[in-house]
């Protein structure tokens, strides 16, 4: 459709220089400037940029026979512009400089027909980043085919070499390397560069209806970190062993430990109630929690964006402010929300740095710091209770925090593993569920999200 043109003023603006800081770096961050002076040139009252530059490579291999081989590579570039309480985001991948000139045109005319925001914008840039550590988020390297896949067959070889494996999902492994950039007209400029490797196997034992699943994984920033190949096959052979022949149990309430392996969830499921997107809207289960007691004197969640060489580091966050270490949780209280500068103009506070670019809030490093006790003492001292290890579904209502997973591990009995459990369903609430957990001393660090073995009292169990 046809549109009258609109005269723009020719009185040049000012649009503070923002040379993006990085060794090395790849993006051109004169394009970044010219685009930012583009929109304003266009009539923007302020403007940001995001440059998000990937490299994947990714190899599958099932039965000792590569079934994937796939490498991809993006640069996409995204701009949002204001006008006064108006706001407008357009993204390409074309950086041709005319074609990127149109781009912030297009994007200044749609905002000055979108309808307000009271509260979009930019940080003021008395509070921008200014300076940040070095995170070491990137080895510098690349894994080929032949690397990746001689990881995927020592992960499977292993795995199958199990005795009672008897057949096998597959193994796959995947290097990944990226750069962010972010330009504003504040004055903000920054980028850095991240990236990956990863492994994982999944196999499986018995026969027929009796056959039973089990997996292993890992993922780090330095091939250093990564767990041996190997061991993940026969960590993920041997559970998979295990589940054979697994029983029924009677339902009722019995307390519940979950494996660190999917103990992290519960912490998800914290994050998702303390989002300030969420406590604006009145939406969360926590909402009246700020300030109070939710975990039990003692325990401590943290979100630390600079620990090194972690993949869920960042140096500023994505309005380009900074990041800092936080403890979310302090002695079982609930301390902050997480707040980006949309979140934080809600409600009158101050934003956290958990921006994400166009998006809402967001942790980084986030875990649950380790306990005293043994994961050994945590069963020991269950007379009869879930080891769970593996959850299946999303029952998580984020409004009022009821909680109901499918679930399978092995039935504690006396304070041992007695035998393999399936088929059952944990149900509780978050709130209560929040208030009696017990972290074991195994805290681990394999991803973003990261919780020690955990026992949880007072689950409902429903079994036969």
């Amino acid at each position: 459709m046809a549109q009258a043109k609109r005269k723009v003023a020719t009185k040049k603006m000012p649009v503070k220089k923002a040379a993006v800081r990085s060794k090395g770096a790849a993006v051109d961050t004169n394009l970044l400037n010219d685009l930012l002076r583009w929109a304003k040139a266009s009539g923007a009252d302020a403007a940001d940029a995001y440059v998000a530059e990937s490299a994947q490579l990714s190899v599958g291999v099932r039965l000792g026979v590569r079934e994937k081989l796939e490498r991809s590579e993006s640069r996409d570039l995204s701009l949002r512009v204001f006008i006064g309480k108006r706001m407008a985001v357009v993204s390409s991948t074309d950086f041709d400089p005319a074609s990127l000139k149109a781009l912030a045109e297009r994007a200044t005319a749609m905002a000055r027909v979108v309808p307000e925001d009271p509260y979009c914008g930019l940080a003021p840039e008395d509070r921008i980043a200014r300076d940040w550590p070095e995170l070491d988020l990137d080895d510098g390297k690349e894994a080929s085919v032949a690397t990746l896949q001689d990881w995927c067959d020592r992960a499977e070889n292993a795995a199958r070499a199990v005795k009672g494996v008897t057949n096998s999902e597959g193994a796959n492994a995947g290097w990944s390397r990226g750069r962010v950039a972010l330009a504003a007209s504040n004055g903000f400029a920054g980028e850095y560069r991240y990236g990956s490797y990863g492994i994982d196997v999944s196999v499986l034992a018995g026969e027929g209806v009796g056959m039973e699943r089990d997996y292993d994984w890992s993922q780090a920033v330095y091939t250093d970190d990564l767990d041996r190949p190997e061991v993940l096959g026969r960590n993920a052979g041997r559970g998979a062993v295990k589940r054979l022949n697994p029983r029924k149990i009677k339902s009722g309430r019995y307390p519940v430990i979950y494996d660190r392996r999917i103990s992290g969830g519960l912490l998800g499921h914290l994050a998702s109630a303390i989002n300030g997107r969420g406590i604006a809207r009145k939406t969360s289960f926590l909402l009246d929690k700020l300030g109070k007691q939710v975990f039990s004197k003692g325990l401590r969640v943290v979100d630390d964006p600079h620990r090194k060489r972690r993949s869920g580091s960042r140096p500023f966050d994505g309005e380009g402010l900074p990041t800092r270490r936080m403890n979310l949780i302090e002695d079982g209280k609930l301390t902050t929300w997480l707040l980006d500068l949309n979140s934080a103009r809600q409600l009158g506070m101050e934003p956290t740095g958990h921006g994400a670019w166009g998006g809402g809030p967001t942790t980084s490093n986030l875990y649950l710091e380790k306990g005293k006790e043994s994961v050994k003492s945590l069963i020991g001292g269950i007379r009869r209770g879930l080891y769970i290890t593996d959850l299946i579904g999303f029952g998580v209502n984020g409004v009022t925090g009821d909680y109901s997973r499918g679930a399978s591990g092995f039935w504690i009995e006396k304070g041992e593993l007695a035998w393999p459990v399936s088929g059952v369903t944990v149900a509780g609430n978050l709130k209560g569920m929040f208030r009696h957990i017990t972290p074991a001393n195994d805290l681990q660090f394999k991803s973003s999200t990261n919780a020690p073995t955990v026992r949880v009292d007072g689950m409902t169990i429903a079994g036969e």
